[in-house]
This record gives structure tokens, C-alpha cells and sequence, in this order.
């Protein structure tokens, strides 16, 4: 990438990041933001659609950085190790993710990793393309670690990390006793 254009994203970050903490996105201009950058505002327009376009490829950043600490093989071997992961990744990033993913955007980092989580495995193992439980379970321990562990900021964060990780491996076991439960069921009805 061109030097000034890597200069002037990273101008238009930096604005970005201290108009977020101080204000919800809806409240952002982008006139502001250039002024606050000392850019013009053709300049941010070459770059973004919007204000939310800035925002989203921000989030998006953030959430290939969370994927790059998760292995896709060891989420398959041990998808309990998920919530742990996600909280030790998230941690080391807690202000920005706080700043960027605040307000109306509070549910968007889940989703984008959720997103990515499930998109790199069916790349790596088509054949769990179509594994509901797979998938239910995927976004439970994705959105569950990550509001429990926000909402228990006040408890150690290895105590939570370790719940966490105890819930996802009981609810993979009982997803599995489950499945074998109705197959049962099933061939005894029929």
C-alpha cells in the first residue's frame, strides 16, 4: 500500500477512535471526523461509502485479528476452548473493542466472529457445512462467552474463562447424549 494512503487511513483511525469513545456512531459526521483527521473530505470519500462504512470495515479489522488467535482444527477437536480463546484475544484488546463495538454496535463483534469462526471451518471442512448442533453450539458458546464474560467483570477473569470453557464442554456432551437420546426414541417409536 501507498505510503500516503496507509498515512491517511491510519489519520482517519485515529479520528475515528477518539470521536468513538466520546460519541455514538449515529452521532459521528463525517465532517467532523475530516476535520479532526485534516482531511478533506474527497479524501475520506475515496476511501469509505459513510461514516457506518468506516465503521464496518474498523469492526471487521478487529474481528480477523480475534480470528487470527483461534485454530480452526483445535476448535473442532475441543470447542470448549472457544469462550477461553475469544476472552484471552478480546482482553488484550478490551479498550478498542469497548470504544468500537459500544452502543448500537455492541452485538457486531460476536457476530462478525461467529461469522468467521463458521465460514473458516466450512473452508476447511465442507462436510460440517450443514451441522446444525455444530452450529448451535458454535453460536452459543460465541455469543454466550462473550456476554458472560462482559457482564462479569467483577469475577476474576480466569474464574470466568474456566466456567466458561466447563459450560461448552458439558453442552457439547450433552448435545452428543441428546442426539443419541432422540435416535434411541426414534428407533424404538418407528
Amino acid at each position: 500500500m501507498d505510503k500516503r494512503i496507509e498515512k491517511t487511513k491510519h489519520g482517519i483511525f485515529n479520528a475515528f477512535i477518539e470521536l468513538r469513545s466520546k460519541k455514538a456512531l449515529e452521532r459521528i459526521s463525517v465532517k467532523e471526523l475530516c476535520e479532526l483527521a485534516n482531511i478533506n473530505k474527497s479524501t475520506f470519500y475515496a476511501h469509505y461509502l459513510d461514516i457506518y462504512d468506516l465503521s464496518d470495515k474498523i469492526e471487521n479489522e478487529i474481528a480477523e485479528q480475534v480470528m487470527q488467535g483461534i485454530d480452526i482444527d483445535d476448535l473442532i477437536k475441543k470447542p470448549e476452548s472457544l469462550p477461553r480463546e475469544l476472552a484471552l484475544i478480546c482482553t488484550s484488546k478490551q479498550p478498542l473493542i469497548s470504544t468500537i463495538f459500544s452502543g448500537s454496535r455492541t452485538q457486531e463483534l460476536p457476530r462478525k466472529i461467529l461469522s468467521a469462526v463458521i465460514s473458516q471451518l466450512c473452508e476447511k471442512h465442507p462436510e460440517l457445512a450443514n451441522d446444525e448442533k455444530l452450529k448451535i453450539m458454535l453460536t452459543y458458546s460465541v455469543f454466550g462467552g462473550y456476554y458472560a464474560f462482559n457482564e462479569n467483570r467483577d469475577c476474576s477473569d480466569e474464574a470466568v474463562i474456566e466456567t466458561l470453557g466447563e459450560i461448552s464442554g458439558n453442552l457439547r456432551i450433552y448435545v452428543g447424549l441428546t442426539g443419541q437420546m432422540i435416535c434411541c426414541i426414534m428407533k424404538i417409536l418407528l
